[in-house]
């Protein structure tokens, strides 16, 4: 069995052999099997081998230990008998809970959040997201320098030459982790002004941009794939998709639009992460439509739509329908639904207007999509009445640029478009008069 030595490095190692808990308080609607399941899913997302997963029932979650002394022993019954060097603890543990666990199962204990974490700094391909990956980790690592730490006692500078104890070494970690991360913040605030011009060129072009969004492994990418016929990363994993990709498609009707793939949601996605992420999510907020994309199959998928809600709300995303960006759902994976549950979701998405039922997989229903999304994107594009002189080049070309020509007519000296265009781009063309 391995050795568990705590040290600087808190990377896990890639086959690590891993035990996952679940501490079950009875307060989340969500079924626990499928929790336990999503838990070691996000643990072989990144090749951790999961060797046994447990569930524990807790009445009151312990200060010192989270879970009670009865189920600390089981767990170390179960990490020597499986030869674990990990324990992953399927919920949020304060830095006391986690060193006190490592100190009884004598393995090293990860939370749910230390997990995500992992994953996102091991999947982020761009620069960005790899900037955002690291300020998200030294946000969560400087509350637990306690644990990782073990010189903690030692002082740094200082020989009494100028009186005083000098400064301690986790004093001077703690500056060193808020000085990396101000500069880091400077770094993505400058990606995020680059991102916003690259956003602001598409506004002032005709594409629409449509989001993709959906929690995490309910087939975005597939989905992305099957739309544009790109080649994104596509896998039965979760977090399979970091960074976003956008792509050009064509919707009946509409020659050419913007999709984008982005990061898959999850529940209790950690704090830090909604905020580091922020500047890549922003391309959600520039979409002129968002498309949920839902396993409809998986158990837990109501509980799934509320978590993806809640962090489109978090990050300033207005979903109420009344002025806000229009939402259509994909209810994806219909494949693997049986049949009379299969009749229901079909009768019940005839009756919406805001749904399409498909399986990205097989292609079956995603011309129903894309449909549904023009429809949607023309919708809000009215047919206006514009006139112009022949001279006037520039102000015809704009309108060529940024609207859908449905008639010409000459009259005289002037020309009489008949010009669909949105309200946005309408209030732009009358801002040039």
């Amino acid at each position: 069995m391995a050795v568990f030595q705590r040290g600087e490095d808190d990377g896990l190692a890639r086959g690590a052999r891993a035990i996952v808990a679940l501490p079950d308080t009875g307060g989340s609607g969500r079924d626990a099997a499928a929790r336990l399941e999503e838990a070691a899913g996000l643990a072989e997302a990144i090749g951790i081998e999961v060797v046994g997963k447990l569930q524990f029932r807790l009445r009151q979650p312990k200060p010192a230990t989270l879970f009670g002394s009865g189920q600390v022993d089981q767990l170390a019954v179960a990490v020597q008998q499986d030869e674990a060097e990990l324990v992953i603890v399927d919920a949020a543990m304060t830095p006391v809970q986690q060193r006190n666990l490592e100190d009884k199962l004598k393995a090293k204990v990860i939370d749910r959040t230390g997990l995500i974490l992992e994953i996102f700094g091991e999947r982020a391909a761009t620069a960005e997201g790899r900037l955002q990956v690291e300020l998200a980790h030294l946000d969560y690592q400087a509350g637990r320098l306690v644990r990782s730490w073990t010189h903690l006692e030692r002082q740094r500078g200082g020989f009494g030459f100028l009186g005083g104890p000098g400064e301690t070494q986790i004093e001077a970690d703690r500056r060193m982790i808020r000085d990396r991360m101000a500069k880091l913040r400077r770094e993505l605030a400058e990606v995020s002004r680059t991102r916003g011009l690259h956003r602001d060129r598409r506004k002032r072009a005709p594409w629409p941009v449509i989001a993709l969004v959906g929690y995490t492994n309910a087939g975005k990418s597939t989905l992305f794939n099957r739309m544009t016929g790109a080649d994104v990363m596509a896998e039965d994993l979760l977090f399979a998709t970091l960074d976003p990709t956008m792509r050009q498609i064509r919707l009946p009707g509409i020659d050419k639009a913007i999709l984008s793939d982005t990061v898959g949601f999850v529940s209790d996605l950690p704090t830090q992460l909604v905020a580091a992420f922020r500047a890549t999510l922003e391309e959600v907020t520039a979409a002129d439509i968002i498309v949920h994309v839902r396993d409809i199959a998986h158990p837990d998928t109501e509980e799934q739509k509320a978590d993806v809600e809640q962090v489109l709300r978090e990050i300033g995303i207005d979903i109420s329908g009344e002025g806000g960006v229009p939402v259509i759902e994909a209810w994806n994976k219909i494949d693997l639904v049986d049949g009379e549950a299969q009749g229901e979701l079909l009768g019940e998405a005839a009756r919406r207007e805001d749904v399409a039922v498909l399986s990205a997989l097989t292609g079956e229903g995603v011309d129903d999509l894309r449909i549904t999304v023009a429809a949607q994107l023309t919708q809000r594009n009215r047919i206006r009445t514009v006139r112009v002189p022949h001279s006037d080049g520039a102000t015809i070309a704009w309108l060529h640029a940024n609207g859908e020509v449905v008639e010409r007519v000459e009259e005289g000296d002037l020309i009489r478009f008949e010009i669909r265009m949105s309200d946005s781009d309408w209030g732009r063309y009358e801002a040039r008069s």
